[in-house]
This record gives structure tokens, sequence and C-alpha cells, in this order.
């Protein structure tokens, strides 16, 4: 009887230590996707006295306010407070800040940019399967639905319950889709959404590689126009050098270098956004800036020190720096551009591209990711946009992603270019105090 208990005892204590193993870790997948979207500690302060965005001028009236208050109209945001301003009426908002010293006024280039990549022979547009993260944990809120104002006119963008992507009366955004990135493209959705006067008639072209974002986009703005476009990442591999910044080197940087071979043919012209950004203006203002002759329109800045975007071999070599003779090159930050594809597709602009990335793999000529390879095809032949359209540089320098200042002058879009990122701040609760303005655009689970 004494053995029979003891087997027992054993048997049970067996029991107990199976018990007690740990569950399996969940798949890979789902581990990276719920890493990368942590939650958000979003800061107490939504308005911000002094320190960089005292307050905000007169303004006119909101397209959205006046939407709001038609029956059936969308309600506007509670979350966004008044510091951020509404600029539908054309008269010029400015934020007041406290002057700066020259060298702090100087516009600093943007090193949130985004290389580029070799020829594609094979365009590829799939629906994707969802995002494998249960449902109860979907990262990301509904967005409010927004409706057209009553000047907008009537335009039939659905044939049988397709969108009609080649319809004329369409604004045509781009913007890449990542999982590190994502919250921030979300919120730059959301803020195109908010302010524009149409939002029906704004047409979003999402770059993706690798993971599957599709659906948790359409559940975020269920009525969003849109349409997802696979980027090979093999495209550029072989093209990519090291830069500055490991984010640089990502392949989905270069996908904007493949918009015309990506969209449809129809698709005439394209405004190319970066995830980091937020657009206080209507988008349509933007869209309808003219390019004369050019291919590319940005906001420049000549008074940037042109030499220091390439190295001293490159500058040494005339084979290399005489691209740039007869020609005045200013810089351009890259992450915002309206680009003619009809022009790029005519004279073959990403071919240029490559074979100036081409010659950095093997001569290193410069440290910047993709810009230089930009300057080097089009400085000095950008149609000139208002500087309001890329308040850049919000997120630092390349390095310490230390605090900034809006520029002088009216705001339509903030960039938080650099390696300092809102979102990221913002969770570690040491915001910068500009980031307050990207808050109320953040539709992430846990954010207000």
């Amino acid at each position: 009887m004494v053995e029979n208990a003891r087997q027992k005892q054993k048997k049970l204590s067996w029991k107990k230590r199976s018990k007690a193993k740990k569950a399996p870790p969940p798949p890979p997948t789902a581990t990276l996707a719920l890493s990368l979207l942590r939650p958000a500690s979003l800061i107490s302060f939504l308005l911000v006295e002094g320190k960089g965005a005292s307050k905000v001028g007169e303004g006119g009236w909101s397209a959205r306010e006046c939407r709001a208050s038609r029956p059936g109209g969308p309600q506007r945001n509670p979350g966004v407070p008044s510091i951020v301003p509404s600029l539908h009426s054309g008269r010029s908002v400015r934020f007041q800040i406290e002057e700066e010293e020259e060298e702090e006024r100087d516009l600093r280039p943007s090193l949130q940019l985004k290389p580029s990549a070799p020829p594609i022979t094979t365009v590829i547009s799939v629906s994707l399967s969802p995002l494998p993260i249960p449902s109860p944990n979907y990262p990301f809120r509904k967005s409010t639905t927004f409706r057209n104002a009553d000047e907008c006119g009537f335009s039939d963008h659905q044939i049988r319950g397709k969108t009609i992507v080649c319809d004329p009366s369409l604004v045509h955004v781009a913007i890449t889709l990542d999982v590190e990135y994502l919250r921030g493209s979300v919120a730059a959705v959301h803020s195109i959404l908010q302010h524009s006067m149409c939002p029906e008639n704004v047409f979003f072209h999402f770059l993706v590689s690798e993971t599957n974002l599709e659906s948790l986009v359409r559940s975020t703005f269920p009525q969003l126009k849109l349409k997802v476009y696979y980027f090979d990442p093999e495209i550029v591999r072989s093209l990519i050098s090291t830069s500055v910044r490991q984010a640089l080197e990502q392949p989905l940087n270069y996908a904007r270098n493949y918009l015309a071979d990506l969209l449809e043919p129809c698709v005439k012209r394209v405004i190319y956004l970066d995830s980091d950004l937020v657009v206080v203006d209507d988008i349509a203002k933007l869209w309808t800036t003219s390019l004369g002759s050019r291919t590319i329109g940005a906001p420049e800045y000549c008074h940037a020190n042109f030499t220091k975007y390439f190295t001293a071999s490159f500058w040494s070599e005339k084979r290399f720096s005489g691209t740039f003779r007869g020609r005045k090159p200013c810089y351009f930050n890259t992450g915002v551009m309206v680009i003619d594809l009809v022009k790029w597709r005519w004279v073959g602009y990403t071919k240029r591209i490559e074979r100036w990335m081409a010659i950095q793999k093997s001569h290193r000529i410069y440290e910047l990711g993709s810009l230089p390879s930009y300057l080097l095809v089009f400085a000095g032949h950008v149609a000139p946009i208002e500087h309001r359209w890329n308040q850049h540089g919000l997120g630092g320098d390349n390095v310490r992603g230390s605090c900034r200042n809006l520029h002088p002058g009216p705001v339509s879009l903030l960039h938080w270019s650099g390696s300092g990122k809102p979102w990221l701040r913002l969770d570690s609760k040491q915001p910068c105090p500009l980031d307050a303005l990207w808050a109320p655009y953040d539709l992430y689970g846990h954010s207000p």
C-alpha cells in the first residue's frame, strides 16, 4: 500500500509540473507587429504655451466645421485642439514663434529621406490578406467619416461598386506603409481627410512590401478610396548603400522612384508624402500647384550649403560634379513632392536615378540615403512650391533627434523628418513641444 501511495504521489506531482509549463510563444509575425505597434502613453497636454508653438493667429472658416454643421455630416473631431489651424479661407495663418538665431532659422535638410531601386519589369498590384492581429487588439480606432462639402460638385467615382482610379477629378496621394512607420502613415491620412474640402475626392496609393497592412487601413478608414501596390524589395536591394541612419536603407524607402511604373498609366500626377508628417491645409491646394515645364515640384531652400550633401571625392571628380554645370542647384526635401508622371515616364527618370545609385555603390559620393540621387537628377530643375507645404526638420538631426521650433511663416504641412518621431517621443513621455500638434491625428487604439 505504501508503494501504491508513492506512485500516486509521483503521478500527481508530474501532472502539476505539466500544467505549470509555459504556453508556446506567439507566432513571430504577431510578435513583430505587436512589439513595433507598442501602446501609446500619450501626453497629458495637447496645448502648449510658449515653447515653439504658442498661439495660432486668426484663421478663416473651416470646410471641416461647415460639413459638421450640415445634417448627417460628420462631427468635428473633439480631440483636435484649437492650436491646429484651419487654412481653408486662403488667408495666411501663422504660428507665432520666438525669433531664433540666424543659424537656427536655417532650414536643415530632412534626413528621413528614402532611397531608390532597379528597373521594374513586372508591376504587381495585389489585394493582400489580413494582418494577423487578433480583432480585440486591433491597434487603430475607426476614423470619423469625412464627406465632401457642397462646393465639391458631383463626380461618379464608382461604377458597379468599384472606385474608378482614372477619374480626372481625383487627387492622387502616394504613401508607403510598413509596420514601423504605420502609426505615422495613419495619422497622415487622417490629417489629409480632416482638412480637405473634398475628402471623398482623394485617392490614396499605398506602397507595401513584406507586411500585409491593407485590411488594417480599410478597417480604420472604411470609406477611403485606395489601392495597395506591392513593391518587391529585391528590385533595389543590390543598389542600396549604407547610410548615416539605418532607417534610410530600408528598400521601401526607394519605392517612390518607381511610382511611374507602379501606378496606372492613367494617373498623370501624384503627390508623394512621407509617413512622418501631418497636413493642416486642404491637400487640393498642393495638388493644383503649377509645375510649368518641370517634372517635380517641391519647396526649395537655396540658402542651404549644397556642397555638404556630397563627399569630397565627388566634388574633386569633374565627371561627377560636372553634372551641375549650367544649373543653379538648390536643396529640396523629397518627403513632399508633386510629380508629373507623364513627363517622368517620357524622360525615364527612374533609370537616371538608378545610374547614380550604381555610381554611389562603387565610388561613395554621398552619405544621405536617397536624397542625393534626387539632387543629382533634379536640383536646378524643380518647380518651386511655397515653404508652407513642408515645415520639415521637426524630428531634429540625424543622430540626437533634438527638439526644433517652427520656422517663421504660414504652415500647411508639418514634417517630423530627422531621427525623432513624434509617436516614439510621446510614448516615451519625453515629447518635444511641437509633438502636441501631431497627437490629435493619432488613431492608435490607446491614444486619446
